[in-house]
């Protein structure tokens, strides 16, 4: 057995995958330009102007237009529908597909007011100033505007309709905190193994024992648009220090890209990832991800999402022999979101197919989640997740020495609040409590980490 504990669960646990990467929102500067007014502008366009009667004719009139709406239910059903899809696209990043879905919009109801000004934003966010132009002039004369999108118009118009430029954006965190548990120390005081045939129990070696320490932790995280419409490059670096306990010192590396599609009704997001991990002052492993998104049409009111995702994970462990594996997941998640709360539940199946004679074998696991992150008091939120985790192994771990099938429940529970400094600056301290049950007592361990955090994020 490796005299360094932390190696031996690497078969138990599934490997470890890069954060999403976190979409900061548009950048706020003094001057409202026409990119950063089709961002935000473009999902207020509609609550603005959806009232707005068209220049020069009587308020009344606008009875007889609704009328005549209501009298093309399939169309208006089928614009509505539309528009949802736009601003979804918006929201995306999807320009050129917010920008195709907008003008059937018009061309279906061409007082769509919202649908107009929406346009004209992503136009000039595109760089397409002449065609911007035009519906802007378009909706001074078909329209009322108020005062806001006449404000809104003129500082497009000033800022200029320049050419697309990808937005960027980073993050930057530097973390102290305490690990009780550093190197995954078994809870069991003694394990069982097969010697001749007969079980023997032997007491817990001292390597494989709990040992805690403090660390500092070190992140940033890089995002930057590819394309128009919603393609992005990210970058992600993390750094782990132990005081004491320098070989388990981490360091990760992870790029990759994201891009959106919609078929119909259906959005999907795909991502490919690379990543890196080094352990102690070694390459201990590389890792490559491919994954997919999926948004299916159901019938949820707004305040709900639902997704599914499937994934595909190759691991190559550089110090380690038999442990290479793929592992393939399918997870769906419902998502609640209002002004104050975010609450989530996943459940998702996991496959692990081990490349070689691994301890264990093959795998099979579950695993479960729910989130609730809400407003507290004034600008402070608060957030309470727990995850459950089941993995069963094939075959014996080492047969005729550790002679039982691998059976694991990991549970972890966490609690985070955050708040504001600034703008640009959060403080955020976190606890975390992992319980790790196996039917190999050699296997188990509990760990509680409490962790303090300043972060930065680009303005």
């Amino acid at each position: 057995m490796s005299r360094t504990r932390l190696l031996l669960p690497t078969a138990d646990a599934p490997a470890a995958r890069p954060a999403a990467p976190v979409r900061l929102g548009a950048p706020v500067r003094g001057r409202v330009s026409a990119r950063l007014a089709a961002l935000l502008a473009a999902l207020l366009a509609s609550s603005l102007l959806a009232g707005a009667p068209a220049r020069g004719a009587p308020a009344g009139d606008a009875a007889p237009a609704a009328a005549a709406a209501s009298a093309e239910a399939d169309g208006a059903t089928e614009s509505q529908l539309l528009y949802q899809q736009a601003l979804q696209s918006i929201s995306e990043g999807r320009k050129n597909d917010a920008s195709e879905a907008l003008s059937r919009v018009i061309e279906q109801e061409p007082l769509h007011a919202g649908a107009w000004l929406d346009l004209a934003l992503i136009q000039c966010a595109l760089g397409h100033a002449d065609e911007a132009e035009r519906l802007f002039a378009a909706i001074e004369v078909r329209f009322n505007p108020p005062d806001g999108i006449i404000e809104l118009i003129a500082e497009a118009r000033a800022a200029g309709c320049h050419n697309w430029q990808p937005h960027s954006q980073s993050s930057f965190s530097f973390s102290r905190g305490i690990d009780q548990n550093v190197n995954q120390g078994s809870a069991a005081t003694s394990y069982l193994v097969n010697q001749g045939g007969v079980e023997v129990e032997l007491p817990q070696p001292l390597d494989f024992q709990p040992k805690h320490d403090q660390f500092s932790l070190l992140s940033a995280d890089y995002l930057r648009d590819l394309t128009p419409n919603g393609s992005s490059g990210f970058v992600q670096l993390q750094a782990r220090r132990y005081d004491r306990l320098r070989q388990f010192d981490s360091n990760s590396l992870f790029v990759g890209a994201d891009t959106p599609w919609r078929f119909g009704r259906w959005t999907v997001r795909g991502s490919a990832t690379l990543g890196l991990i080094t352990l102690g002052n070694q390459l201990y492993q590389r890792q490559s991800q491919l994954q997919a998104r999926i948004g299916p049409p159901l019938p949820l009111p707004n305040s709900l999402q639902f997704h599914l995702t499937a994934g595909l994970t190759h691991v190559e462990y550089l110090t380690l022999n038999n442990f290479n594996a793929n592992t393939a997941e399918l997870r769906g998640q419902l998502s609640y979101r209002n002004e104050d709360d975010y609450a989530s539940a996943s459940l998702g199946l996991l496959d692990d197919r081990a490349l070689a004679a691994r301890p264990g074998g093959d795998r099979r696991g579950l695993q479960a989640g729910v989130q609730w992150r809400r407003r507290l008091v004034g600008e402070l939120t608060g957030e309470l997740a727990y995850s459950h985790q089941r993995w069963n192994g094939s075959s014996a771990y080492s047969p005729g020495f550790l002679d039982s099938v691998r059976d694991q429940r990991t549970d972890i529970w966490r609690a985070t609040l955050s708040y504001p400094l600034s703008r640009t600056q959060t403080l955020q301290i976190e606890a975390r409590q992992v319980r790790n049950k196996e039917s190999i007592s050699i296997f188990q361990y509990n760990d509680r980490q409490l962790q303090i955090s300043w972060q930065w994020f680009s303005p």
